[in-house]
């Protein structure tokens, strides 16, 4: 796995780039401090398997570089690793694509586990901004520079939290699909693009995928789903299926 690290911190860039080297020996970090030097790596090398972002760069902000990762390579999945744990940035990150958010004060589990799971095909949220109970204390942590006292929890929609399983949710394999992408954080376009299918069909399916989560938006669909992955350890991330 190669993974791209964008921060603009020395000392937080050297220690995540040890953590995340310590996935396995088959992980490889490419650690770079601008957003020029990110679109140069990426530029250079298209086989990326993941990036983490900062969204503080210096006279860059990290929203840009998200959008810009996200339009220019939508099959990336962008996990963003910020000092900042405001509700509003969390939000808004994910409804620019982000597939995580993981706060610099994190342990190393944490980030472990928003690794995998974005990997896997799902989306993380910190636990505590789920309103979720936190794991048990233990492990190192990433080094902290800079430490915000976090907002009020995520309100994930209630009917998400009585959900057992995604099978309950009667999803058709098509509608399973969309979501799939979805939460990806493609548009419709390219969810039209990629399963082959209208614009216009697709936005059938999303309306579909909303009511079957019992939400009103994208935003909300990305956080039921991450709140029944991340309560219910056993279930496998959402994954789309072989019917094209």
């Amino acid at each position: 796995m190669k993974v791209l690290l964008v921060d603009d911190h020395p000392l937080i860039l050297t220690a995540l780039q040890a953590v995340i080297q310590g996935l396995g020996d088959d992980v490889t970090v490419c650690g770079v401090a601008s957003a020029d030097e990110a679109r140069k790596a990426l530029q250079h090398d298209d086989g990326f398997d993941l990036a983490l972002l900062d969204l503080s760069l210096g006279e860059t902000d990290g929203f840009d570089v998200l959008s810009e990762m996200r339009s220019s390579y939508p099959a990336l999945p962008v996990v963003v690793v910020s000092a900042t744990e405001r509700t509003s940035d969390v939000i808004r990150a994910i409804d620019m694509g982000a597939m995580g958010f993981v706060p610099k004060r994190a342990s190393n589990r944490d980030l472990f586990e928003a690794l995998r799971m974005v990997m896997s095909g799902g989306v993380y949220i910190p636990p505590m901004m789920l309103g979720l109970p936190p794991p048990p204390p233990g492990g190192d942590t990433v080094p902290a520079v800079m430490r915000h006292a976090p907002e009020q929890p995520l309100a994930a929609p209630e009917p998400a939290q009585k959900l057992r399983s995604f099978e309950s949710l009667g999803l058709t394999p098509r509608q399973a699909d969309v979501l799939a992408l979805l939460l990806q954080g493609l548009p419709n376009k390219l969810i039209a693009r990629e399963l082959t299918l209208s614009v216009e069909t697709v936005k059938d399916h999303v309306a579909a995928v909303l009511r079957a989560l019992g939400v009103n938006s994208r935003t909300q669909a990305v956080l039921a789903v991450s709140q029944m992955t991340q309560a219910n350890p056993g279930l496998a991330a959402w994954r789309p299926s072989t019917h094209r």
